[in-house]
């Protein structure tokens, strides 16, 4: 609805309520308009909508891909949907991506933990209530701005600059975005999945991404030891977390079904095969073993049968069984192939390193089956980007016969090679990683999983050196709120960010002439007006 209609729907309500007299229409619409969002499943039933709008549009035009950053906290995120509008005027086809990792690492009540989903399962979906409870208050305080200014216009006479200001009050862009939310592997059987699930559903998540590694045994995408399920319990999850979306009316919600197996040599279990070349069977395929010799001690033993032959798979002390070496990519493969045939709608392979061709092999594979498949994709920070690019650079350039004597391959990150024709390249295949590898290997988001982990050690860093040192408040004032200032960072106006002028405005409505107001004259925010 627009403003004006709003005003005169709140104007016939307080009509009908003699009562109500100190109630003005205006300021019930401006409330409304700035929770415009009741419930976290008005947003994920939103923004479901606007992930399946923006999967089809990628479908049309591999261009249009998406992105997200990794949040921690209600505050981070809010941060960046506010530069996101601040730069580029919309948030179309951004969103927000919250991390197990970080959760694990920053928001468990035993402290700083490892990607092991040993922290705290209510935590995932008490974040996302917190990061959608700072968008919808960074929507309040960028409405209550423009409303200010409307006020301010008609006290002026300024019709023209009034119904300027109304315009943008009808057509403004929320802050409310997608959130792609991190289930790790369930955190427990099917069940389990399910009931977190609906949780996260609630508090307003409309994509949710579950690993197919085993639960108790869940490790980080980029370390060693992942151990990953057979496919019939993978897929128990993924119905699982269907149901929660199917229950709770979020019948578009997004599922991401993410493999490990490139990266996983172990299996807890060996498959459950009712028949030769059924799904059970194709992960039995890729275990190791041995064919049993006549006379050999089986006791404790699990057989297999593979082309009409007793086979023993390889069994480790911890009880695990090991795949084939060399069968990753080929397990992923079925993987994909497997979740989006029982439900799942985008993929996530996990990988050691950022190589486009090398996603590229596996997606192709995949699309000779389901052809819109489409990847959502790990820009690891756990990735040496500078590093990795420079020797696929150097790789290239070795193979095509140019003279490489001047690098050395083990020692590209130096910054000695900072201004070379190598390391200019490298760059620019960075810089261009998302576009391309969009179009060639079919990823319709990309994302950073940790980037405020490592920015705000970053920045504490450089603050502490420069403060505690030589510059002290000149540390701060240089490094930190001079540039605020110049950016034109919001957050210079901390007491505005907080909710400060929000609550002014509602201490006007409530007391009239009577309100005690934060924003006068003394405020020392005032210093920030211009």
């Amino acid at each position: 609805m627009s403003y004006q209609s709003l005003i005169q729907e709140a104007g016939k309500l307080i009509e009908g309520n003699p009562k109500w007299s100190g109630i003005t229409a205006e300021a019930v619409a401006r409330m409304r308009l700035q929770n415009r969002f009741q419930t976290g499943l008005d947003i994920a039933k939103y923004t479901a909508g606007i992930m399946r709008r923006d999967m089809a549009a990628y479908d049309a035009d591999p261009s249009k891909y998406t992105q997200s950053l990794g949040c921690w906290h209600g505050f981070i995120g809010q941060q960046k949907i506010i530069s996101i509008k601040k730069h580029f005027n919309s948030t179309d086809r951004r969103y927000l991506y919250l991390s197990g990792w970080m959760v694990a690492a920053l928001r468990s009540e035993f402290g700083p933990l490892p990607d092991q989903s040993m922290h705290e399962k209510t935590s995932v979906p008490a974040l996302i209530e917190e990061l959608y409870t700072f968008l919808r208050q960074a929507d309040a305080r960028e409405l209550g701005g423009l409303f200010r200014d409307l006020d301010k216009a008609r006290e002026s006479g300024d019709q023209v600059k009034a119904a300027q200001i109304q315009s943008q009050v009808d057509n403004f862009q929320t802050h409310v975005v997608p959130v792609i939310a991190d289930i790790d592997a369930g955190f427990g059987n099917a069940e389990a999945t399910y009931l977190l699930a609906r949780k996260m559903i609630e508090a307003g998540a409309c994509a949710l991404q579950i690993e197919n590694q085993v639960s108790d045994e869940k490790q980080c995408g980029h370390q060693d030891g992942k151990v990953t399920v057979p496919h019939e319990e993978f897929v128990a999850k993924i119905r699982a977390l269907r149901y929660a979306f199917l229950e709770l009316g979020v019948d578009d919600g997004i599922i991401v079904a993410r493999t490990d197996s490139l990266g996983a040599g172990l299996t807890k279990q060996i498959a459950f095969s009712a028949q030769e070349g059924d799904i059970g069977d194709r992960y039995n395929a890729f275990l190791d073993a041995e064919e049993v010799r006549p006379g050999e001690n089986l006791n404790g033993e699990v057989l297999i049968t593979r082309g009409g032959k007793v086979l023993k798979p390889k069994r480790l002390r911890s009880n695990l069984f090991q795949f084939r070496e060399g069968t990753g990519a080929d397990r992923c493969v079925l993987d994909c192939i497997n979740a989006l045939e029982n439900g799942a709608d985008l993929l996530w392979i996990e990988t050691e390193k950022p190589h486009i061709e090398q996603i590229a092999g596996m997606v192709d594979r995949v699309r000779e089956v389901i052809p819109n498949a489409k990847l959502v994709y790990n820009n690891s920070p756990s990735f040496n980007w500078t590093l990795n690019f420079r020797q696929q650079v150097f790789d290239a350039w070795k193979e095509a016969g140019r003279d490489v004597s001047a690098y050395d391959r083990a020692k590209l990150m130096s910054a000695d090679y900072d201004e070379t024709e190598l390391a200019a390249e490298a760059d620019e295949k960075i810089r261009t990683f998302q576009r391309d590898a969009s179009k060639r290997a079919g990823i319709f988001h990309h994302l950073i999983t940790l980037p405020t982990y490592h920015t705000a050690a970053l920045s504490t860093d450089n603050l502490a050196r420069e403060y505690f040192g030589d510059q002290g408040m000149l540390g701060y004032v240089a490094g930190v709120q001079r540039k605020e200032i110049r950016q034109g960072i919001a957050c210079v106006r901390h007491q505005n960010m907080a909710g400060s002028d929000l609550g002014d405005d509602h201490k006007e409505y409530f007391a009239g002439e009577a309100a005690l107001k934060a924003g006068g004259a003394h405020n020392t925010m005032n210093q920030f007006a211009a």
